[in-house]
């Protein structure tokens, strides 16, 4: 479906998906973005699409939860990321109308898959932030550009020693907030406007905010095992959605 003509229901449909799936983020501090351009995806939306759309609305999704979690946000983070963030975002960015949204369905498959796979940090010294904030930047500034949602990709990265809960939603918030600014930026210098349909990026903005604080009036009452169990399970079915689509594509191609 083309976004030139989204019905009044598709709009609420997708409205109430942007609210559940920044709920979620509010909820894990990451993932719900993943979802949200998943979803995307397989209703469809090539890349020009959806990624100019989906940066704007996680914009205002992650600054309402920057705005939430404030108090405890490490905000020297945010200039480890943008240092390697900015120039890997602007130097890809004329590839972007060369985008093929299967092989994107594809890679962002995969990185969910990746994603799920047990991981423990070893048992050495912890890398130095400097180092941990510049690749998270790195990755948001490339694979960011093409498949739109990173949060899973650099979650892992914000696990630091010392960090409680609301730190790591809240800096993981304000640097995913500054990647999707800067994806909004890139997008509009090589013409495809994040601005070009108001009537679908208002509602959205507004369910992802609201979502965002219910995520944090959520976040201390959920059995954390059964959400985690819960959250999988909707990632694995989402990718094996884009699998399909993907293999589809490629192959009738």
């Amino acid at each position: 479906m083309s976004l030139d003509q989204a019905s009044p229901a598709f709009i609420a449909a997708l409205s109430g998906a942007a609210f559940l799936t920044s709920t979620l983020s509010g909820v894990a501090g990451l993932g719900g973005g993943t979802v949200l351009i998943g979803l995307f995806y397989a209703l469809g939306l090539t890349p020009m699409e959806a990624i100019p759309l989906f940066a704007a609305v996680q914009l205002a999704s992650n600054a309402s939860r920057t705005v939430a979690h404030a108090r405890y946000v490490q905000w020297q983070a945010a200039g480890w990321f943008l240092l390697a963030s900015v120039p890997a975002t602007f130097v890809l960015a004329p590839m972007v109308e060369h985008i093929d949204v299967h092989w994107t369905q594809l890679l962002l498959a995969v990185l969910i898959l990746l994603s799920l796979m047990p991981w423990r940090a070893p048992d050495t010294a912890p890398v130095p932030a400097p180092l941990v904030f510049g690749f998270a930047g790195l990755l948001n500034g490339s694979a960011g550009l093409f498949v739109g949602a990173t949060g899973l990709l650099v979650g892992r990265l914000f696990l630091r020693p010392g960090w409680r809960k609301e730190t790591t939603v809240g800096t993981m918030a304000l640097t995913q907030m500054l990647g999707h600014l800067l994806r909004v930026l890139a997008y509009g210098f090589a013409g495809f406007s994040a601005l070009a349909r108001p009537q679908l990026l208002i509602p959205l903005c507004v369910a992802v905010i609201a979502g965002s604080f219910a995520g944090r009036h959520l976040q201390s009452r959920l059995d954390e095992r059964q959400f985690a169990v819960l959250f999988k399970s909707l990632l694995v079915l989402l990718s094996i959605k884009l699998l399909w689509d993907s293999a589809a594509g490629l192959l009738n191609g």
